[in-house]
């Protein structure tokens, strides 16, 4: 949550070139595709299909993992965005047809100037819509679920070039599957959002003990509508963050505000990573400084600015949810084992809380939720801390952010989800001949490619 929202970088691509934002992904492909009609991206998808070929789609590239990743067609819909129509359902409640390869910044303006706003939001926005659902994104905030779970209708163009209205009423089998897909069941074309009227938030942060912070953790969650920190490792030190609905009139977009971000949060960061990346063992140091560069934030603005953190120091992700009870377990062994093997990691640990919801791939599903990410700095080794953090989360039925770093297996990944057998076979009633599945996804879904 911050402030004011700036465009960070996303993926970066020629026309036969493409790499995801933190570099952890590359691939080049035959076609890289950006339709701007309907009949367009049908045509893809049926030429593709007729010469056996392989379809994926492309958001903002903001996933660490090989999800679109392909040498055949990648299509990029970033020439499909908008907000096609405005259903008035109640005074508090509107239905929004938007494009899906509307980034969420775009989305957030467009919304404002109808006098809406999504309920919730993550900590960055430059991801398309359906990106952001098809991975299960999320912000932070118990009365709230995943971004996902703001969608009440969806059309799916399938493999077939056939378009698939979705919803609760219909076809609802489909629809539950097709909220967090991965892209496995076909394209967005459409999504229908639940959306409320426009909204100011006061935001607050500052600088905390995590002792004092997991004192607090219980009335914190309850007693805001949006909370979430960040501990700094080798130091005692959080940043918690709150936002709650306000009445007050914007104060944000100072010029310190504007300063604080980009040439403290940012470029000062950057170049204490750069150091950490030439001198690893300046870690523990470093993590002290940014500590203790934590300033304290009280200001007021509109929903989607608060919700949005530019970031331009680039890293690599995991992240899990684990079930909210287990939280404060998970974390402390986490933390022991950052010491337990000095691990050389300067940035923060991210803790977020997400109530529960009833989507079958979604990692919260029939779960109230705590997430907990990591993160390394892009050209630091990272796999080692990766994989010592990711048993702990294993031993407490933690399922992986779609679109962060993991190593589960299918076999691993069935064993968490109870309805991953139904997504499976909604697959391939959907897409047979495994048109919008890449390597990757063959192995994640255990679905050998003769046999597809």
């Amino acid at each position: 949550m911050s402030q004011k929202s700036l465009m960070a970088p996303t993926s970066t691509g020629s026309a036969r070139n493409w790499r995801n934002w933190s570099g952890s992904v590359a691939c080049t492909p035959q076609n890289f595709a950006h339709p701007s009609t309907i009949e367009e991206l049908r045509k893809l998808v049926l030429q593709a299909g007729t010469a056996g070929g392989q379809v994926r789609v492309v958001g903002a590239g903001h996933s660490f993992t090989p999800l679109v990743q392909t040498n055949d067609t990648l299509i990029s819909l970033d020439n499909w965005q908008g907000i096609e129509h405005v259903e008035k359902v109640d005074e508090q409640q509107d239905i929004v047809t938007v494009r899906a390869g509307t980034k969420l910044s775009t989305l957030g303006k467009l919304l404002h100037e109808h006098g809406l706003a999504q309920e919730n939001l993550g900590d960055i926005d430059v991801q398309s819509i359906a990106g952001a659902i098809s991975t299960g994104t999320h912000g932070t905030g118990i009365q709230f679920g995943t971004i996902a779970t703001q969608v009440v209708g969806l059309t799916l163009l399938t493999a077939q070039g056939e378009e698939l209205e979705c919803s609760p009423e219909e076809r609802p089998d489909i629809f539950k599957a097709a909220q967090v897909s991965l892209g496995s069941l076909g394209i967005l074309t459409h999504v229908k959002l639940r959306t409320v009227p426009s909204k100011r938030l006061h935001y607050r942060s500052h600088r905390e003990s995590l002792e004092s912070c997991l004192e607090h953790l219980e009335s914190y969650k309850q007693e805001n509508s949006h909370f979430e920190f960040y501990w700094l490792p080798h130091t005692k030190w959080v940043q918690t963050k709150f936002a709650n609905e306000t009445e007050a009139a914007p104060n944000a977009g100072s010029l310190w505000s504007t300063i604080n971000q980009v040439a403290l949060e940012n470029g000062l960061y950057w170049l204490l990573s750069e150091a950490c990346r030439l001198f690893p063992r300046l870690t523990p140091t470093i993590s002290r400084i940014s500590a203790m560069g934590i300033s304290p934030v009280d200001e007021v603005d509109y929903s989607h600015l608060i919700f949005a953190t530019p970031r331009w120091v680039r890293f690599q992700e995991m992240e899990y949810n684990i079930p909210a009870e287990h939280f404060t377990t998970v974390l402390a062994e986490v933390k022991r084992c950052i010491e337990k093997h000095n691990f050389e990691v300067h940035f923060p640990i991210e803790c977020r809380f997400v109530q529960g919801d009833d989507i079958w791939l979604s990692p919260a599903y029939q779960r109230d939720s705590a997430y907990i990410a990591v993160h390394m700095y892009r050209g630091m080794r990272y796999k080692d801390y990766f994989q010592a953090v990711e048993e702990i989360y294993q031993h407490y039925q933690g399922r992986p952010h779609w679109g962060k770093m993991h190593t589960l297996t299918a076999e691993q990944l069935a064993s968490l989800y109870p309805r991953w057998e139904d997504f499976k076979r909604i697959r391939a009633q959907l897409d047979p001949q495994g048109l919008f599945l890449n390597g990757y996804l063959h192995v994640l879904f255990g679905v050998p490619p003769a046999s597809v």
